[in-house]
């Protein structure tokens, strides 16, 4: 797996400093994709390449801590008329770089001011206007990392014939703080479970290594994580009033990361039921059970990488079974598909980019 996956790096990688999650179809930075390359970069023993792709995932940080989720770098007016800005999205994406630090700094590798910086973003979403249930709310879709996420088909948020068309409105709907970092959107308002779940991860990372004054924000957090689980649906449900019946999708089982032990007892096996997200190439995005499951539909359905590590992750840090059997899903999916964007759980078959950077991933778990 290591050779392939730094294969798939080297060909992605831009002296610019930041590797392309797939240089034709994304060749831009985006937050959480490099993140989780410079997890990749590290176990592949290129440490010194880690560094320098989370150093430009922070080079356009804002004074409150603001991190867009993309950097259209070498070209900045790429997407400007979209944005209303130069050089950067509007938008942020999940903090993936606090677990990132985190583990180089558990390997005695010296990240410099990346630390700080860090701390510093999770302080400014710790500081957004929190949901009425006290989660920290994302201001569109994209920022959950789940772009088309059946968690989002209420109804009342958009028109789903239409759904391209109300991304962008839902960028003209975003209002802004003096630092330009988004503060409200009137179209687009949701405490996402799953992306709580990685701001408290990441939180909790970044005080493991000592940085920071993030603890009794994150504990808050996590209660209130904690509070969003209805064992009878076998779910957590997300934050809004505009939101009908939750689906059952993987992201909300993010909250394992941070979840009390008894209900990481009742919730991990879901990730290898074949009954609700377990496949041989899974765990799949949507539960079985769901109308909503597509198996090769964009967020409908199939596997994603990064979510599948972190699945690992949480099982594993948990003493699991369920970690193995999720590692070796990820491996099977990521040679099966030829290390692409995300893939069918049931056939293996590759899907969206390829290959995709983040496909790398499955090197990490063995």
């Amino acid at each position: 797996m290591n050779v392939a996956a730094l294969a798939v790096m080297e060909s992605n990688w831009r002296e610019a400093g930041f590797t392309s999650p797939n240089t034709t179809v994304y060749p831009w930075l985006w937050l959480w994709d490099s993140c989780f390359h410079g997890l990749i970069w590290h176990h592949l023993g290129r440490a010194d390449r880690a560094l320098v792709e989370l150093a430009s995932v922070f080079e356009d940080q804002g004074s409150t801590g603001f991190v867009p989720h993309m950097r259209y770098v070498d070209a900045p007016e790429e997407a400007a008329d979209f944005w209303g800005r130069s050089g950067t999205s509007a938008i942020t994406q999940p903090p993936m770089f606090g677990h990132a630090v985190a583990e180089l700094v558990r390997a005695g590798v010296d990240v410099g001011p990346l630390a700080d910086q860090a701390s510093l973003a999770i302080r400014h979403l710790f500081d957004r206007p929190p949901t009425p249930s006290g989660l920290v709310p994302i201001f569109h879709p994209w920022e959950s990392g789940c772009d088309d996420s059946p968690r989002w088909d209420s109804g009342r948020f958009f028109d789903a014939s239409r759904w391209h068309h109300d991304k962008g409105r839902f960028v003209e709907g975003l209002r802004f703080d003096a630092d330009g970092a988004p503060i409200a959107n009137a179209t687009f308002t949701v405490g996402s479970v799953g992306f709580n779940a990685l701001v408290a991860f990441n939180a909790s990372e970044l005080v493991s290594i000592g940085v920071g004054e993030l603890s009794p924000d994150r504990d808050r957090l996590v209660a209130a994580i904690a509070d969003r689980y209805d064992d009878e649906a076998g779910t957590w449900v997300d934050d809004s009033h505009l939101l009908g019946a939750a689906v059952r999708t993987l992201d909300a089982h993010l909250a394992l990361l941070v979840a009390d032990p008894e209900v990481v007892d009742r919730r991990a096996p879901d990730l290898v039921d074949t009954e609700v997200f377990g496949a041989p190439f899974g765990p799949a995005g949507v539960a079985q059970t769901e109308a909503a499951r597509r198996d090769d539909q964009y967020w409908r359905g199939p596997s994603w990488p990064q979510l599948s590590y972190l699945m690992w992750l949480a099982c594993s840090r948990s003493g699991r079974a369920e970690a193995e059997q999720i590692a070796s899903s990820l491996r099977a999916g990521a040679i099966s598909s030829g290390f692409s964007e995300y893939w069918n759980p049931e056939t293996g078959a590759g899907l969206g980019a390829c290959p995709q950077s983040w496909a790398g991933l499955s090197a990490i778990v063995g």
